[in-house]
């Protein structure tokens, strides 16, 4: 409609006929106003349909209820699973969550670090791709809880939470020369990342330890189609060629690798090939063999990353915490038949 504008404070307050600091009591402190005044106040909202600006008055108070999340890649449940997590803490708390997505890309991490800033959120929780350290260490000076989440060390200058991914490889591979699986390839991408590059140094590890070989097949990316591509090389290969066992970084490359082995070349999982993710998201279970896979406890993680924010908050000037949790195996048919 021409003309149209948002309706302020001081239109309420014309309306009814008091003074404006007489409708931010009404807004805020209502038990302080007079039947009569507080009833003409809300009839004028109500009339004139006036909305709050909460965002503003946070803002001058100082006491943002937003907390901005920044995770690696949507597409990932785990990434949803760890989310949830945060938003059923935020919850609990009365504040509110939103979320951005990087892509597993740096320049789309400072666009939401730097977006997320501006807009004087609570504070940040943030998955990483690596890249943009410098940026996170000026927001925290700059007055900004930044909390790292699945970091696997400490954090200088903020408090973080993950897993201990180099643990975690080695169990996956550890767990398949237990079931004296010998020529083990490991399906990864993206080995700038710091989780990828945990995983890929525990499963050396392991393999080393038990004297067999390990072959890394470099996939495209971390998703399902990538895996389906990496999946379709190693059935193309003779059954002398194969690895007995493939280790995936993540459960979406598994899942795309037992595509390939069920659908399109008929080998036998886990008779011809073992197959191990890493994740543990939700449909691991569901697959058409249901996969063993090496868990992260995603909502738990999402929780203490809020609770952590919090105690920042609470206590600017304590020492940061890492608060680190050990990845476990789940088996499942993939490996144990």
């Amino acid at each position: 409609m021409a003309g149209a504008h948002l309706v302020s404070m001081k239109d309420v307050a014309r309306h009814a006929n008091v003074s404006v600091g007489t409708v931010s009591n009404v807004l805020n402190r209502p038990d302080i106003v007079s039947t009569d005044r507080r009833e003409r106040v809300e009839a004028a909202i109500a009339e004139l349909g006036y909305v709050r600006n909460d965002a503003a008055r946070q803002l001058k108070l100082g006491q943002s209820r937003t907390v901005g999340a920044i995770v690696l890649d949507s597409a990932n449940p785990f990434y949803g699973q760890l989310v949830g997590g945060i938003e059923a803490a935020a919850e609990d708390s009365s504040l509110a969550v939103i979320a951005g997505s990087t892509g597993n890309r740096e320049q789309r991490e400072r666009l939401y670090l730097s977006l997320f800033e501006e807009q004087r959120v609570r504070g940040i929780l943030l998955a990483s791709t690596g890249g943009a350290q410098e940026l996170v260490d000026g927001i925290r000076r700059r007055g900004t809880p930044v909390v790292l989440v699945e970091s696997g060390r400490e954090s200088v200058g903020g408090s973080s939470v993950g897993v201990d991914d180099i643990a975690g490889g080695e169990i996956a591979v550890r767990h398949l020369a237990e079931l004296g699986r010998r020529r083990i390839g490991v399906v990864a991408a993206r080995q700038d990342l710091r989780q990828v590059a945990d995983r890929l140094t525990g499963a050396r590890r392991a393999a080393q330890a038990a004297g067999i070989a390990l072959e890394v097949l470099e996939a495209e990316d971390l998703t399902v189609l990538a895996g389906r591509a990496a999946g379709m090389q190693v059935a193309e290969r003779t059954a002398t060629e194969r690895p007995d066992a493939v280790f995936c970084v993540n459960d979406l490359l598994a899942v795309g690798v037992l595509q390939a082995f069920a659908f399109r070349h008929q080998v036998a999982v886990p008779e011809e090939i073992a197959l191990v993710g890493y994740d543990d998201i939700a449909f691991a279970s569901s697959t058409v063999v249901p996969l063993t896979s090496v868990a992260q406890p995603a909502d738990l993680m999402g929780r203490t990353a809020l609770a952590l924010l919090e105690e920042e908050i609470a206590a600017p000037d304590a020492a940061p915490r890492h608060v680190s949790f050990t990845p476990t195996l789940v088996e499942r048919e993939s490996t144990t038949g």
